[in-house]
């Protein structure tokens, strides 16, 4: 996540000790440590919802393509003019 070496956690460490002092910096890292858990957990279910709105959208993409190519309303169109003797709806109107 952060590209800190062990050099740089030690020198965190060695000001976290002087700053707080000893009795006061293991409930610090116990505190720090418990929100960058919170924070990964959020992170985690931020992803996870994105990831879902986005298979739901894909989802809803494909049944709309299926949809459109298995649509019957052209057929039955064609074949009621087929059996009615029309050729085209346009020609409905050039006889009028």
């Amino acid at each position: 996540m952060f590209d800190i070496g062990m050099g740089e956690v030690g020198l965190i460490a060695v000001v976290a000790l002087l700053v707080l002092g000893p009795e006061r910096l293991p409930g610090a890292a116990r505190t720090a440590g418990a929100l960058l858990r919170r924070a990964r957990a959020s992170w985690h279910n931020v992803q996870q919802e994105i990831e879902r709105e986005l298979a739901a959208e894909e989802i809803k993409r494909n049944l709309r393509e299926t949809a459109a190519k298995i649509d019957p309303s052209a057929d039955i169109k064609a074949a009621v003019r087929e059996a009615t003797g029309e050729s085209a709806p346009d020609s409905r109107n050039e006889q009028h």
